[in-house]
């Protein structure tokens, strides 16, 4: 959500702002600009929509100086238009700003009421106007900042110019990530490492509170407290190689064919295959100890977690309860001694799931991170990070962090049941052997391809869509529904296939598509039944199942799609594939923008 890059040093950095932003593309956003000091002026170009039109201002009007900022904005206060698009300037400043400001509104009144001109509708220009007004009474760029960073309430992270001084960039972040990349002279600000991957490898990450002064020779830390600080620096290992799209149409293909590569280097870290046993980097407490699971996340992670409910049951038989994290403090839960924590999330940044680990830090409960960035916040204030290797993930609709964060779920699940004596070493070595057997099938699963793409149509021409499944089969039907809502626009909802009777039956004529997935096992039949019901009234069923389940069941389907047969333990992980595969195509029947759907960001780090 929002992109942040800053540049200070001895070349021309409007271009290389712009190609930071492309790196920066897959957060999501409706705007963007770029703001430089050159001559003793602010200069701005802006513009709505995608990137292109901004590089087409930069060309009508380029946009000199060796010091800069930009910004991709998904609009949160005021629509997605040029005069909200950041940055935000006075005479005196300009800033970009991720997260929102939420006392805004009475820190705007108090500005209007001292005769400062608002342009645009944004929570962030406060911040430039509260600045700027310092400033200009003479304050150095430090103390202005400094004086009014504790006014600021919500979530931020800014880069701020100053006409006066040319020779420094402020950042400061609460809430929302910011990183210091070192150059040789020159010095960078960036949302994420992924924005400065082609400038530097060298990364300090901002803690909560802190901001930075920087100068093409370096950067001067402090913290919350205005005390000066030393943060680590650190090498990224992420490159600009790692965001191409290939020979792939779309970074959402390429990640989904990805897959069984990133699958298996996760596993690698939590397989030990010669002695059959799951391994964890368990820190000093006691997992044998835990009573309670709770398993907090949103979208994707939250239907990971939802799949990871059926594996803790199964095998540790410790309950666990899982919620929307965005609705997880507001319902007073009651959080046990002993228990433990489980937040999900692919950047580890977001928003409503970071609050939620710190509610649950002040209950007393123990952290475990499933992210995809271990420099991330989340990772940071763990008590146990279980990283997941899947590498950037630039498609907004997440693909490889979900099968990967599957696959660190199981593992975690049996590395608990076997703590709390109920996994013996035979059914482990059972376990360790189905979960090595992952990324062979999904490599399997994704020979189906051009068979999915050539029935896409029969789903394209919908207005309405339905995802059945059991077990650890119903998260998936939800976030197929939810693939399918993300990039093609069409409605789609996912259901409990035994559910169907109680209600969503009504919905089934012959327009809209069923797809019903099925692996065979001990839940087919009863799906299977279900699925009959919805054949009786009309309805055009997609069946995804194995080469036995569709001999068994396929007759009379409008369409089949056949996976390898595999255990029911890697069966999400692998079904995961043909849902996204058959979102995917559809949306490319459709037309839509399948990297960067409407109105999504890919990162939230606002709740």
């Amino acid at each position: 959500m929002c992109g942040i890059i800053g540049i200070i040093g001895k070349d021309e950095v409007a271009e290389r702002l712009v190609d930071g932003l492309k790196r920066l593309e897959y957060r999501g956003y409706d705007s963007a600009g770029v703001a430089t000091v050159h001559d003793g002026a602010i200069e701005r170009r802006r513009a709505e929509g995608k990137l292109s039109n901004l590089v087409t201002e930069l060309r009508d009007e380029p946009l000199p100086g060796t010091i800069g900022i930009a910004h991709t904005r998904w609009a949160t206060h005021g629509a997605p238009t040029t005069s909200n698009a950041h940055p935000h300037a006075t005479r005196e400043v300009a800033l970009v700003h991720n997260g929102i400001i939420e006392n805004f509104k009475p820190l705007r009144e108090e500005l209007i009421a001292r005769g400062r001109v608002f342009d645009s509708q944004t929570d962030t220009e406060v911040v430039a106007h509260l600045v700027s007004e310092l400033v200009e009474k003479g304050a150095a760029p430090q103390e202005a900042v400094a004086q009014v960073l504790p006014r600021l309430h919500g979530a931020f992270a800014l880069a701020i110019l100053f006409r006066s001084h040319p020779d420094i960039l402020i950042g400061a972040r609460l809430g929302s990530p910011l990183v210091v990349g070192y150059g040789e002279g020159e010095t960078f600000l960036g949302s994420d490492a992924l924005a400065l991957a082609p400038l530097t490898q060298r990364i300090s990450y901002l803690e909560e509170g802190d901001w930075v002064v920087i100068t093409k020779d370096g950067a001067e830390i402090f913290d919350k407290d205005n005390n000066p600080v030393e943060r680590p620096i650190t090498i990224s290992g992420v490159t600009g190689e790692l965001i191409s799209k290939g020979n792939h149409r779309h970074y959402m293909l390429k990640e989904i064919y990805e897959q069984p590569v990133v699958v298996a280097q996760t596993l690698r870290s939590y397989l030990r295959r010669m002695e059959d046993q799951v391994s964890l980097p368990i820190p000093d407490f006691d997992l044998g100890g835990i009573r309670r699971v709770t398993i907090v996340a949103c979208g994707t992670s939250f239907y990971a977690g939802m799949v990871a409910k059926y594996w803790f049951e199964q095998f540790a038989r410790v309950p666990v309860d899982i919620d929307v994290a965005s609705e997880f403090r507001y319902r007073a839960p009651v959080m046990e001694e002993g228990g433990l924590m489980i937040v999900i999330s692919q950047s580890g940044e977001t928003a409503d799931t970071l609050a939620a680990l710190r509610h649950a830090r002040a209950e007393g409960q123990k952290i475990a991170a499933v992210v995809n960035v271990p420099t991330s916040t989340m990772a940071r204030e763990a008590d146990l990070l279980l990283p997941t290797h899947a590498g950037p993930e630039i498609g907004v609709a997440s693909t490889k962090a979900f099968t990967c964060q599957l696959a660190v779920l199981a593992a975690f699940a049996a590395n608990l049941a076997r703590a709390k004596g109920r996994l013996d070493a035979k059914a482990e070595k059972e376990l360790v052997r189905h979960l090595a057997e992952a990324p062979a099938a999904l490599n399997a699963a994704l020979a189906y391809d051009e068979s999915i793409e050539g029935m896409a149509h029969l789903v394209a021409s919908a207005r309405d869509v339905l995802y059945l499944g059991r077990g650890p089969d119903y998260p998936l039907a939800l976030e197929g529904a939810l693939k399918l809502k993300e990039i093609s626009y069409i409605h789609a909802e996912g259901y409990a296939a035994g559910e169907m009777k109680h209600g969503p039956i009504a919905l089934i004529d012959d327009q809209v598509p069923v797809i019903v997935l099925a692996p065979s096992g001990p839940l087919f039949e009863k799906t299977v039944s279900n699925m009959q019901e919805v054949q009786a009234r009309g309805g055009k069923v997609v069946l995804v199942s194995d080469y036995d389940g569709v001999q068994a069941a396929g007759e009379g389907c409008m369409a089949t799609i056949t996976m390898p047969k595999v255990h029911p333990l890697i069966a999400p992980m692998v079904y995961a594939v043909p849902v996204q595969l058959l979102a995917y195509h559809v949306a490319v029947a459709k037309g839509t923008d399948v990297d960067q759907p409407r109105n999504l960001a890919k990162s939230v780090t606002v709740e």
